[in-house]
C-alpha cells in the first residue's frame, strides 16, 4: 500500500488562527488573495503572480508556472519583514534552466538511477539529466508546466489549489496522473503544502517543494551560522553517483548528526565530495503521520522555521552548486539551504525503501508545514 496521510492532517493548519506578530491594539490587516500579471511563457500563456496575505500583513507569493513559491515575507526579531526564499524577480528567470527555486517538483523529485525502473514487469526509460541519473522529473518536469489554479479560503487561512494533469507517457512515466498541490498560509505564519495525486495506471511518483531558504533574508550571505536541528537518527548513504546504497546508517559520530542543534557551516568542510550537504535523512516516527522534522534558527535575525511532515524523508541541500551567475539569480554557494520533504531517492529501484508506487485504486496524500517565528 502507498503511504497515505490521514484526512485529519489536511485540516491541521486551519486550526491555528492566533495573530502571533500583531501588537496589542494594532489593527489587523484583512486576509487577502491578490493577483497580477507576471509575464508570458514562450508559447503565449499568461502567468499570474498570486499574493497570500495573513492578518499580520505577512505574505507568500506564488505563480501558476511550476506552482512556484516566489517569496515568503516574514518579520525578524525587530519586526522587519524580509523575503526568506531565493528566487527571481521576473518570469524570465524561471523560464531558463534554474536550480528549481521554490518549485513544486515531480513526477519524481530527487534521483532515479540510470533513468530506469521496472513496474509490473515492464521497464520504463526516463531522461538522464543528472549525469547517469534521472533528476526532478526530467527535462520538462512539473516545475516547467502551467498549473490550473483555484482559491482556497478557510478559517484563519488563505491559499491556492494548483492542479496539473500529466498525460500517460509524459517524460517516460506511465499513467495519466492528476496532481493537486495546495498551499495554505495562516495567521500563525504557517505555510502548509498539501499534496495529493491519483492515476489511471500504476506509476511512481515523489513530490516535494524545492524552496531555498535563508532566514537572514534572501541574498544576505551564507547560511553557515544558521542552527539546524533534525528529528533524524539515520540517513541514506549514497554511491559516487549520489544513488542510495539501500541501507540506512546512523548519523551519530558523523557530520550529518543534527539530532542536537549545530551550525550548518560547523562541519560542512568535511563533506568535500559534495561540497556541502546533499543528503536524504530518515524522519523519526511513523511515516504518514504529521510529526516534527526540522528546526532552523538564524541567530542574527532571530527568525526561526519549524517543519513538520508526513513524508518518510527529508533532503538537506546547502546550495552547493550556486555559482552567483544570472541562472542562479546571483546567489552564491551556501547562500541558501533546502529541506525537501519526500520519499527516498531511487525508491522505484530499492525494494527495502517505502514504496513510491501509486495504483489506480489508491490516493497519494502527503502534508508538510513550514512555520516561521522569532526565537525567544
Amino acid at each position: 500500500m502507498f503511504l497515505v496521510a490521514s484526512a485529519g492532517i489536511a485540516l491541521w493548519a486551519q486550526c491555528a488562527s492566533s495573530n502571533v506578530f500583531a501588537k496589542e491594539n494594532e489593527p489587523a490587516t484583512p486576509m487577502a488573495i491578490d493577483k497580477k500579471p507576471f509575464g508570458k511563457t514562450p508559447d503565449g500563456k499568461s502567468v499570474t503572480l498570486y499574493t497570500l496575505t495573513n492578518d499580520s500583513g505577512n505574505t507568500v507569493e506564488l505563480i501558476d508556472y511550476g506552482a512556484i513559491v516566489v517569496s515568503i515575507n516574514v518579520p525578524d526579531k525587530s519586526g522587519k519583514k524580509t523575503n526568506v526564499t531565493a528566487g527571481f524577480t521576473s518570469l524570465d528567470g524561471y523560464l531558463q534552466r534554474h536550480p528549481y527555486f521554490g518549485a513544486t517538483v515531480g513526477r519524481f523529485c530527487n534521483r532515479i538511477a540510470k533513468g530506469k525502473f521496472t513496474l509490473d514487469g515492464k521497464t520504463y526509460s526516463l531522461a538522464t539529466n543528472n549525469g547517469p541519473n534521472h533528476l526532478h522529473g526530467g527535462e520538462v518536469g512539473f516545475d516547467k508546466r502551467m498549473w490550473q489554479v483555484s482559491e482556497v479560503k478557510g478559517e484563519g487561512s488563505v491559499g491556492l489549489r494548483f492542479t496539473y494533469v500529466s498525460p500517460d507517457g509524459e517524460e517516460g512515466y506511465p499513467g495519466t496522473l492528476t496532481t493537486i498541490a495546495e498551499y495554505r498560509w495562516d495567521n500563525s505564519n504557517s505555510l502548509t503544502l498539501d499534496l495529493s495525486a491519483t492515476t489511471d495506471k500504476a506509476t511512481v511518483l515523489n513530490l516535494t517543494n524545492h524552496a531555498y531558504f535563508n532566514l537572514g533574508g534572501a541574498g544576505s550571505g551564507t547560511i553557515h551560522n544558521h542552527e539546524l536541528t533534525l528529528a533524524c537518527d539515520q540517513y541514506l548513504p549514497v554511491d559516487a553517483d549520489m544513488i542510495p546504497t539501500g541501507v540506512m546508517a546512523d548519523v551519530k559520530g558523523t557530520p550529518l548528526d543534527f539530532t542536537a542543534a549545530h551550525k550548518i557551516g560547523e562541519r560542512i568542510g568535511q563533506l568535500k565530495a559534495t561540497n556541502g550537504y546533499d543528503h536524504c535523512f530518515v524522519v523519526r516516527g511513523k511515516a504518514g503521520e504529521l510529526r516534527p522534522t526540522a528546526k532552523v534558527i538564524d541567530p542574527a535575525s532571530g527568525r526561526t522555521m519549524e517543519i513538520k511532515t508526513t513524508q518518510p524523508g527529508v533532503q538537506l541541500y546547502t546550495g552547493n552548486f550556486l555559482d552567483g551567475g544570472p541562472g542562479n539569480a546571483g546567489y552564491k554557494t551556501h547562500e541558501a539551504f533546502c529541506l525537501e520533504t519526500q520519499h527516498y531517492p531511487d525508491a522505484p529501484n530499492q525494494p527495502a525503501f517505502p514504496t513510491s508506487v501509486l495504483k489506480p485504486n489508491e490516493k497519494f496524500h502527503q502534508v508538510t508545514t513550514f512555520t516561521f517565528g522569532v526565537a525567544k
